[in-house]
């Protein structure tokens, strides 16, 4: 960090406090950058900047800065001008709240700086401040000066310094209207099962193990072209079409990631439906299993109770088949012997 060029210098002012500190850049590109060139010969383009008014070019030390008006004149302002503007912010990262971090909206945040103590005097205040962020897990809101224009800021600890996320203004971050789409859309619970289903199977990744192919992809192609060789051929392009059934390709999408992950292999990979969510009315559902065994024995019970009643009607009908015979046989013969008698 020590050969690292400071790009501000000034204080932290902690209410009574002041803490002289150096502001450095805590981030890097690393992207790959191209010069405009000339195609028939390979020369550099350059651009040169002139005087309108003199018609002639001019070097850096003669360009200045200066503010248009609404008629056009222009105002010349220096460096000067804007290191004595009349603000508390312009050399000094003033504290203004202390707020959780949960507060702070991801889309306000803005350029990394880390914030360098300068020289012994600042070491004592700097670890206070420090050590104070530590014990209340809240991050500090502070107003600063950089680049011409006043800025926000958010002050937080990343292992034993104190990092500074420029913010922008709430004003500068645009509500998202027309974003949404306009259709009433419904999803579904088992589409919400899968896509959670694929969620846990994509599962969590260290940040560390991601890198940035396309940038190495070029460097391959630039070593190739610099070494006269065959450029690398690109890869086939994924086969695919519009995506018709959004619960296929769920499904799709879970036993691929399976897949990839050697969970499962290919020919035994399906998608379980997960535990139904709850709605809070009535008692809990219980699981799969246990519904299916209940249903199975329920079933059961019921065919026997049915086999069971049906052996009992017809026991009943023979019987009552039987009393009716016997008593037409009664009848008959209480008939014959009135006759005889007669």
């Amino acid at each position: 960090m020590l050969n690292v060029r400071s790009i501000w210098n000034g204080a932290i002012s902690f209410g009574l406090v002041s803490i002289p500190i150096k502001l450095v850049n805590a981030t890097e590109s690393h992207s790959i950058s191209f010069r405009q060139i000339h195609t028939e010969d390979g020369g550099r383009i350059r651009y040169r900047k002139f005087c309108e008014l003199e018609d002639r070019e001019v070097s850096g030390a003669e360009i200045g800065k200066g503010y248009q008006d609404a008629d056009g004149t222009i105002i010349p302002i220096s460096d000067e001008d804007l290191a004595q503007l009349p603000i508390p912010t312009a050399r000094t990262i003033e504290i203004v709240a202390f707020v959780p971090s949960d507060r702070i909206d991801p889309l306000q945040m803005d350029a990394a700086y880390y914030l360098a103590a300068s020289g012994a005097p600042a070491a004592k205040p700097y670890t206070l401040l420090r050590e104070a962020l530590k014990r209340s897990n809240k991050v500090a809101i502070a107003k600063f000066a950089l680049r011409g224009r006043e800025r926000l800021g958010m002050l937080r600890v990343v292992g034993d310094a104190i990092a500074m996320h420029g913010l922008l203004w709430p004003d500068e971050v645009r509500a998202p209207e027309g974003v949404a789409p306009d259709a009433d859309v419904t999803v579904r619970d088992k589409e919400l099962d899968l896509a959670d289903a694929l969620m846990d199977t994509l599962g969590e990744v260290d940040l560390a193990d991601l890198h940035d192919e396309y940038r190495e992809a070029v460097e391959e192609v630039v070593a190739a072209k610099a070494a006269g060789e065959a450029l690398p051929e690109a890869p086939e392009p994924a086969k695919g079409g519009k995506v018709l059934d959004l619960m296929a390709a769920l499904e799709s999408s879970v036993r691929a990631a399976k897949e990839s992950r050697g969970e499962r292999p290919a020919e035994e990979a399906e998608v379980r439906r997960l535990p139904e969510r709850k709605s809070g009315r009535g008692t809990p559902k219980q699981p799969a299993g246990k519904k299916s065994t209940a249903k199975k024995t329920t079933a059961g019970k019921s065919t026997a109770a049915a086999h069971k009643s049906t052996a009992k009607s017809a026991q009943a009908a023979k019987k009552t088949s039987a009393a009716k015979t016997a008593a037409k046989k009664t009848a008959a013969k209480k008939t014959a012997t009135r006759k005889r008698s007669a």
